[in-house]
């Protein structure tokens, strides 16, 4: 989906993935790993398409923002910053261990400012122009919660049909897999 507003999708992959046991966005999903799953949903629905705290593939790779270590709001804080100076109106975001996003997830959380997926705050629609507020929030040291921040700015809380699974543990992969 391209427009005269253009959104850039943003995988947010520099977790540790500690209750995976190892490199959970390369942890395979119906013959692919998860993040490739996640990176085609954002390419179907956002102009381009970046990874933040990592690289993969041809992605173009984005630093999290001040500083690696501060969960996903460093990793939003990141690719806000990115989709402002390459002319973005927004980031549609998501991580890297929710493949099965909505084909209709943009036009789901689209609408007047930033929304989010409840009950997957990660999972977001966030206008560049917050990246200022969201690096001043972190610089601050409030909280890193990101429906604390979503607060803040007054994010709508937008309910899905159905909530995608969140990859954490093994044994959510292997309930996906079901």
């Amino acid at each position: 989906m391209t427009t005269s507003q253009p959104i850039l999708g943003a995988i947010m992959a520099g977790g540790a993935a500690s209750r995976f046991g190892s490199d959970k966005a390369l942890a395979l999903f119906e013959g692919r790993p998860l993040i490739d799953h996640v990176a085609q949903a954002l390419a179907d629905q956002a102009a381009a398409v970046i990874v933040v705290g990592r690289q993969h593939g041809t992605l173009t790779s984005v630093a999290d923002r001040p500083a690696p270590g501060l969960g996903p709001l460093g990793a939003l804080a990141g690719a806000l910053a990115w989709a402002r100076n390459h002319g973005f109106a927004a980031v549609l975001s998501a991580p890297c261990d929710v493949p099965l996003l909505p084909a209709d997830l943009a036009r789901r959380l689209a609408g007047e400012g930033p929304a989010y997926v409840e009950g997957l705050p990660v999972v977001g629609h966030w206008p560049s122009s917050l990246a200022d507020h969201l690096q001043d929030w972190l610089a601050a040291d409030q909280p890193r919660a990101v429906r604390r921040w979503a607060a803040a700015v007054g994010a709508r809380a937008v309910t899905l049909d159905h909530l995608p699974t969140n990859v954490n543990t093994r044994a959510d992969l292997d309930t996906l897999r079901r």
